[in-house]
């Protein structure tokens, strides 16, 4: 599978048209013979990415105080516990908030207040804040989330991630493909005998079938 992963994503990148911007990298697997009806069964993995993303990720943090001198001080943008609230009842502002953070990390005694005003909101999104501790420098876990994908299933058996971008060369976009092929597989009953098919492609480029031998 090592090979046909590399020449897949080889060939995402060569067939992808230009673009005027820099597109990211899809893995996308289809599973079959699971149960995802069982929310056991249902595969969600945080992986960090060997590579990293090949991008700048935006993070946001809850916090006041000393912890939102801190995270300002590390390029978070910081949410006061003020704006929990008003953010709670004002729907579209909550939802342009959600969409332009990619993590979103808070102090631990407004995690409350976010659920009640806010968890509506980033609940389904898979957004909902990281706890910080107070003896935990937010630098520190933003600096680890900036090579973290996650990656599930819900009840799909289709289910997709990105794993770079074009910008990335075609050994460290593999190793990203390979990390996330192979904590998937490990997640599966049989492994490789649960994936009935298996795609790389360009954000807006032609899907590159990997060959799927059981």
């Amino acid at each position: 599978m090592e090979e046909k992963i590399n020449q897949a994503i080889k060939g995402a990148l060569e067939s992808a048209p230009k673009r005027k911007f820099v597109e990211s990298l899809d893995i996308a697997f289809t599973i079959r013979d699971v149960d995802l009806k069982n929310p056991n069964n249902r595969i969600k993995e945080e992986i960090r990415l060997p590579s990293g993303r090949g991008r700048e990720l935006k993070i946001a943090m809850f916090a006041a105080g000393e912890a939102a001198t801190k995270a300002k001080a590390a390029g978070i943008h910081v949410i006061t516990p003020q704006e929990i609230e008003d953010l709670g009842g004002n729907k579209g502002k909550a939802k342009k908030i959600a969409n332009a953070f990619d993590f979103f990390l808070s102090e631990v005694p407004h995690m409350g207040l976010i659920g009640r005003y806010l968890g509506v909101v980033l609940g389904p999104r898979g957004k909902m804040p990281r706890p910080v501790p107070p003896t935990l420098d937010p630098a520190i876990i933003a600096a680890g989330l900036q090579s973290t994908v996650v990656i599930k299933s819900g009840d799909k058996m289709t289910f997709q991630i990105s794993f770079g971008t074009a910008s990335q060369t075609v050994d460290e976009l593999y190793a990203n493909a390979m990390e996330v092929y192979n904590r998937v597989i490990s997640k599966l009953e049989r492994g490789i005998g649960n994936i009935r098919s298996l795609h790389i492609k360009t954000t807006m480029g032609p899907s590159q079938m990997v060959e799927v031998i059981n």
